[in-house]
């Protein structure tokens, strides 16, 4: 068994595969968009889902930057991502948190696009000094290498988003007992 939250709705999914629609009693209170952007700005990995020429889905981690409504992507020109979106201009991208007992994460899907020329240049910096120091962007062996880099980025354009918090599932399916016994829940490797 297991929850998830999509839209306003609560679901609990049972072994035998039906969602039971909880409105009363365990339903979880709708979680604001705000709430969800504010978790985007935060600094994690994100996995990206694109759909190769044979119709299987292409996953790769990337960095990422949500701003004004958009999810961007850094990526070359030239990567199986940014051929697969030129292509089947749609993706998803799941962001999460994995610290233990507390996992929680969004997943988003919708329309893709490929920006390229200046405005793509300003986007991958923007989103390289999210995860790269100053000091690494101003080494010519890292800033310098990323910098000559021929970049594209993905913009999504979300059209669904799925949040889930295990906490808040912890706390309404089973009365915080997991959290209260952190044995319960064995840690993931780093």
């Amino acid at each position: 068994m297991y929850a998830y939250l999509y839209g306003d709705k609560f679901f609990i999914k049972t072994l035998k595969n039906k969602p039971i629609e909880r409105n009363r009693g365990l339903a979880m209170r709708w979680t604001k968009k705000e709430k969800i952007y504010d978790f985007l700005k935060g600094r994690y990995m994100a996995c990206l889902a694109t759909e190769n020429e044979d119709d299987s889905i292409h996953l790769t981690s990337v960095w990422y930057l949500f701003e004004n409504g958009f999810l961007y992507i850094v990526t070359n020109s030239g990567s199986r991502k940014a051929r697969n979106v030129l292509a089947h201009p749609k993706a998803s991208v799941m962001v999460d948190s994995r610290k233990t007992g507390r996992e929680r994460g969004v997943a988003i899907s919708g329309d893709a696009q490929i920006v390229t020329g200046e405005p793509a240049r300003d986007l991958a910096l923007r989103i390289r000094r999210r995860y790269l120091s100053e000091a690494a962007i101003a080494d010519p062996r890292v800033g310098g290498v990323l910098a000559a880099v021929d970049t594209v980025i993905i913009r999504i354009t979300p059209k669904t988003w799925v949040w889930w918090d295990m906490s808040l599932v912890d706390k309404r399916v089973f009365s915080g007992l997991l959290n209260r016994t952190p044995s319960y829940i064995l840690p993931l490797d780093q």
